[in-house]
């Protein structure tokens, strides 16, 4: 790790279930399996008991790891029930065929997991909707799906998605699906020390959500870095845009809600935000009936360090599966 640099979670690989309640911004409360039985993965297969997909249909509160490395194939979508920890770590585990589906669930934490090769109509890596929330994504590489990486729709909200590399893809995140949703302005997400890496858009895109950006490093986008539409509210900190051939790192688009009669776009405010290589921000003035929001309206402590070439290095190198060992707990 560069001299000078921090980066969020040193202490969450003391103890198994350290890492509940600890996910920093809008995911903050998320305590995912805590206070369940430890469920073991023993089998590679889609489903059946000892597979991922038994205990993630099990209702009860439940930490996952894995006694197996290797690819699991899934042959459908991967519902994930409420109070879940899916625990990666100790073990290489790739999911691909299909993803995992978060629907109106709460306190769900992914940990240190590989996505990549999904196919099919709709088939996102990890789509939270509808009504979700409490969801912590943490210490993922993701990569080459047939839609979205990460899809937050339908008044899912309080997500924090960290540590995370997206790679060789085109739609990565997306955060609000459809201007008529206007129940969507409920929605607040947290993304920080994540590594964009040649990604070619979403970074996220926003429809009405609040969402903080910071401690990013995002890279060699193909049509912008982040996008802004309909009353959206982006607020970008201290993260790093260093753009290919295309140079505009913000885009703003224009949409109707629902319950409007005119269309309108979102917000960005950029805070200490480094544009290298020729980057244009390409940052709006807010609109004078806009009132953006800062993130100490909604929590008071986050990790956040200077954008700086230390933290480019470390976010390179930090970031997505990661091969630590499991640690110690029951």
């Amino acid at each position: 790790m560069a001299k000078g640099v921090s980066v969020p979670y040193s202490h969450v690989d003391c103890s198994l279930r350290a890492l509940a309640g600890q996910a920093e911004g809008f995911g903050h409360f998320t305590v995912g399996g805590h206070h369940g039985a430890i469920y073991h993965v023993t089998t590679l297969s889609d489903d059946g008991p000892g597979s991922l997909r038994f205990g993630c249909r099990k209702k009860e509160p439940l930490w996952i790891v894995f006694e197996v490395s290797g690819t699991i194939e899934l042959r459908s979508h991967l519902s994930v029930s409420s109070y879940k920890t899916i625990d990666g770590r100790g073990q290489r585990i790739k999911l691909t065929g299909m993803g995992l589906r978060l629907k109106e669930c709460e306190h769900v934490i992914i940990c240190n997991l590989e996505f990549e090769g999904g196919r099919g109509h709709d088939v996102d890596a990890i789509q939270i909707k509808p009504n979700s929330k409490h969801i912590w994504i943490d210490r993922c590489s993701l990569k080459d799906y047939a839609d979205g990486l990460i899809d937050i729709t339908k008044e899912s909200t309080n997500v924090t998605i960290s540590r995370c590399h997206f790679s060789n893809h085109d739609k990565t995140i997306l955060i609000g699906g459809d201007a008529s949703n206007c129940g969507d302005r409920c929605m607040r997400v947290t993304i920080h020390h994540c590594f964009f890496d040649g990604t070619r858009q979403r970074h996220p895109r926003v429809r009405f959500a609040k969402v903080h950006l910071y401690n990013n490093y995002t890279r060699d986008w193909g049509i912008y870095a982040v996008c802004a539409s309909v009353e959206s509210q982006i607020y970008s900190q201290c993260n790093i845009y260093e753009a290919g051939q295309k140079k505009v790192a913000f885009k703003y688009l224009t949409e109707k809600a629902a319950d409007k009669e005119e269309e309108c776009t979102g917000c960005i405010i950029s805070e200490g935000d480094l544009f290298l290589d020729g980057t244009k921000s390409g940052l709006l003035e807010p609109a004078a009936t806009s009132s953006p929001f800062h993130p100490n309206e909604y929590y008071q402590i986050w990790t956040v360090v200077p954008a700086t070439n230390e933290l480019k290095h470390v976010l390179q190198h930090c970031t997505g599966w990661q091969d630590v060992p499991r640690p110690p707990g029951l």
